[in-house]
């Protein structure tokens, strides 16, 4: 058997690349019972039968996109048709951060947004930078690029954000599939079917499907509460505060009254903790 990687799911069929050959095959199904086999596994394969015997230990997984041994997500978030959704963008981030995997967020579409708009949007961008995240333009394509260098990217975020299309930037060969906004909906289509890992310059990226309804329910109230950066190394009066309900001497609490800790990041984290039943 030889160690490959699985770059593309489509159905039944997985691809796995092995020593710059790429060849299509199956799963055994006592594997798949076990673990599913998702696109960045690190897979044994028996080239004879083309099969995929072993997964081998995976870093990180994520449910939604299905990929593993991720070192960095693309949050693609869009200003406008759809309107940015900052709860959407705050979950995905915390997703993100749980599963120890670098979030960094994208902006596309600004150049629909009015004055009024990018003054409040240069605001969230400073915020977001402020608790150590990496924010980008999209039109940003090799300061971007420079800085994926040598990992291994997913791209996730709200449908019809442009995800396929940022992909394209990054590399004008793939012409990825891309379409129109249901303006009905102020959503996406959703362009990608096809699970798939590229290879672009020097790094790999992900293609996946987009989404827009993701739930935190495999995860535990703790896990949400240091997910967020802003909150840790907070002085509260007890030790075991969750920043909810106004708790006596919640230092948290106390920098959202004053403008320190943006609203809407802890507007986000109550709706996140009352989605927990654990």
């Amino acid at each position: 058997m030889l160690e490959g990687a699985l770059v593309k799911i489509n159905s039944d069929t997985f691809t796995v690349k092995v020593n710059d050959k790429y060849y299509d095959c199956k799963s055994r199904g006592k594997i798949r019972n076990i673990s599913k086999p998702l696109v960045g596994d690190k897979v044994l394969v028996n080239l004879g039968d083309l099969i995929i015997e072993d997964i081998l230990p995976r870093k990180n997984a994520l449910d939604r996109p299905q990929v593993a041994n991720i070192d960095m997500a693309l949050v693609v978030t869009s200003l406008h048709q759809p309107d940015i959704n900052l709860t959407l963008l705050d979950k995905l981030l915390t997703i993100i951060t749980i599963n120890k995997i670098e979030p960094v967020i994208v902006l596309t579409k600004r150049d629909l947004a009015s004055k009024g708009e990018l003054k409040e949007i240069n605001k969230l961008i400073k915020y977001y930078e402020s608790i150590g995240l990496k924010v980008f333009n999209n039109d940003e394509i090799s300061k971007l690029k420079r800085y994926l260098k040598g990992k291994i990217v997913t791209v996730c975020g709200q449908t019809g954000a442009g995800k396929s299309s940022l992909i394209n930037k990054l590399d004008k060969n793939l012409n990825l599939k891309t379409d129109e906004i249901s303006f009905s909906l102020n959503r996406g289509k959703h362009t990608t079917r096809i699970v798939e890992l590229f290879t672009i310059d020097d790094f790999y990226i992900v293609d996946t499907p987009g989404f827009s309804q993701i739930d935190l329910d495999k995860y535990s109230k703790e896990d949400i509460k240091n997910s967020f950066k802003e909150f840790k190394d907070n002085d509260c009066y007890f030790n075991d505060c969750n920043h909810l309900n106004n708790t006596k001497g919640c230092k948290v609490i106390s920098k959202v009254k004053d403008g320190t800790i943006l609203k809407s990041r802890y507007d986000n984290y109550e709706i996140f903790m009352k989605e927990i039943n654990r």
